[in-house]
């Protein structure tokens, strides 16, 4: 009798536990499914679960949702090409990439968002700060302000084609040296700027400051900067 009692006790427990499950469960779906905040709660909800394989189950659960998410996104932009797109084959750091791009895309959107190449940085969109610098036929331009058909048959290299292998490039070396960075979010439109002035030279009467006006870094690392470009230009000549 007091077994029976048992069981019929236990039986509601686990139903009731069966039943939270469910609803975690439910929760759970609920919360990846939504922005913003979405993470935090992952986390909040991964510490509640209170042990290694469930919150592990969660992570899993949530990375599987995300890649499919990602997943489906890219599908999707990869098969809207416009109507108005119009082929273009860029000659990207000795490689050649054969685009359907639309007449307003600029250079910069190409190189990130088409290539695949995200080293050129986008910082005002303006041509003001120089983040963007590429070479262009081995002359620096701002590639925020360039549009990519424009460049069709330009031999074009980003931060991306400097090196040869594990050889850096010396202006890339001189850098490191010299710490030429902070955060380093301008650093590639620095490096790029420089290889560009090391070919185009300084006019007489100007200061590498003054050939480097175009490149903002708002960590204010000129110094390490200014430096390592001197080096440079020592080594070349």
């Amino acid at each position: 009798m007091e077994h029976e009692k048992k069981r019929g006790i236990d039986s509601p427990a686990r139903g009731q536990s069966e039943e939270v499950s469910g609803g975690d469960e439910c929760e759970l779906d609920s919360l990846l499914s939504e922005d913003g905040e979405a993470r935090r709660r992952f986390l909040k909800q991964a510490l509640i679960a209170g042990g290694g394989l469930a919150a592990a189950n969660l992570l899993l659960h949530y990375q599987t949702n995300a890649s499919a998410r990602t997943l489906a996104a890219t599908d999707l932009a990869s098969t809207q090409v416009s109507a108005g797109a119009i082929p273009v084959t860029l000659r990207i750091n000795g490689r050649s990439y054969a685009l359907q791009l639309e007449p307003q895309v600029t250079l910069l959107d190409a190189l990130r968002e088409r290539a695949g190449l995200t080293g050129s940085k986008k910082g005002c969109d303006r041509g003001q700060c120089g983040a963007c610098t590429v070479l262009a036929d081995g002359r620096r331009i701002n590639s925020c302000l360039a549009l990519a058909a424009a460049y069709e048959g330009a031999e074009i290299t980003t931060i991306e084609g400097l090196a040869k292998g594990e050889e850096l490039h010396p202006v890339q070396a001189a850098f490191i040296k010299h710490d030429g960075f902070q955060c380093g979010y301008c650093t590639p439109g620095q490096i790029m700027s420089a290889v560009g002035l090391l070919k185009e030279g300084c006019p007489e009467g100007m200061t590498v400051r003054e050939c480097m006006s175009g490149n903002i870094c708002r960590c204010g690392a000129y110094n390490g900067i200014f430096a390592a470009v001197e080096e440079a230009r020592g080594a070349k000549a």
